[in-house]
């Protein structure tokens, strides 16, 4: 039997014996010489006196001057002012955008319905009562008192009245005004309080000098004033009689008189009556839809009947 491991091989082979020095240089022995490469001929360069010669130093411009702390603020406040500037000016666009899209909706939108039969349901048929004492114009020392109750008005209005009616100056705020008159509204102050009313166009006298204040038909009138009843007369519109005009002499103002018209009067009354302001029944609101189209309807979910006050020299009307 042979044994194997008698007899042991080195796996590394043994050190190179070899010196740096000597055998790893790589320089050239003297018997040999370097040939030097040709370069191939390039561009001649001009030798000509003028060609400005290399500079040996350059100028750049000065570094500016640091910004001192102070300044650095008053630059950041200045940005943050022209910030704010620009906000406000963007949100005053959009509110001027915006009031307008409202101005106009108001100036051509109406009511948005179609007028609905004036016919009163069951539930206005009943008495709504006197109404509470509301003063809604005024013309010198006369106050003008609402003639309905507040429970069955449905729009106050004001437009030119009849030949000789004088104009009377409503309280509250105009509804329907224009851009301008809302915007000098805001600016220097003005009334802003209710009742809310709209100016309605026609009529041949001032553009205040007729009342109307809305109603369904059938509803109750009272006294707009204190003061004596000193003509009744029927309103005929294409030979109808469409209710009556009832004329009132102020007891505080007897150089005026004040007309209810549209309204069918009580047959308690006659001439001579004395009446007191929302305490005595007048009459009833008539139906005026069959005989003309009512400015009022514009504001209203109806056919716009109302009750008309205007207020006359008392010159101008005789006792009848």
């Amino acid at each position: 039997m042979i044994d194997a491991t008698a007899a042991l091989r080195g796996l590394r082979p043994p050190d190179w014996e070899w010196s740096f020095a000597v055998d790893g240089a790589l320089a050239l022995d003297r018997h040999e010489l370097w040939d030097e490469p040709e370069r191939p001929p390039g561009p001649a360069l001009s030798q000509s006196p003028r060609l400005k010669a290399l500079g040996t130093s350059a100028t750049v411009p000065r570094m500016s001057r640091p910004v001192a702390p102070r300044q650095a603020r008053r630059s950041r406040r200045r940005q943050l002012e022209r910030e704010r500037r620009r906000r406000r000016l963007a949100l005053l666009t959009v509110l001027v955008l915006v009031a307008g899209v409202v101005v106009l909706l108001s100036a051509f939108g109406g009511s948005g319905r179609s007028p609905q039969s004036d016919a009163p349901s069951s539930g206005l048929l009943l008495p709504a009562g006197p109404p509470s004492p509301e003063i809604v114009a005024d013309i010198g020392s006369l106050h003008i008192q609402l003639p309905i109750s507040q429970s069955r008005v449905t729009a106050i209005g004001y437009q030119g009245g009849t030949d000789g009616a004088l104009a009377v100056h409503p309280l509250g705020t105009q509804a329907n005004q224009g851009l301008l008159k809302r915007v000098l509204r805001a600016i220097v102050g003005g009334s802003s309080g209710h009742p809310h009313w709209y100016q309605l166009p026609g009529g041949v006298g001032p553009p205040t000098s007729a009342l109307d204040v809305g109603a369904p038909g059938g509803t109750d009138v009272y006294s707009p004033v204190d003061g004596t009843v000193v003509g009744i007369s029927p309103v005929v519109l294409n030979g109808r009689t469409y209710g009556s005009t009832l004329d009132i002499q102020p007891t505080g103002a007897p150089s005026l008189v004040v007309s209810v018209a549209h309204i069918r009067v009580d047959p308690s009354l006659a001439v001579g009556s004395a009446v007191t302001a929302g305490g005595s029944k007048l009459g009833a609101v008539v139906d005026f839809s069959h005989a003309e189209k009512q400015a009022l309807a514009r504001y209203t979910n109806d056919v716009g009947n109302h009750v008309v006050v205007e207020v006359h020299p008392s010159a101008t009307l005789q006792i009848q």
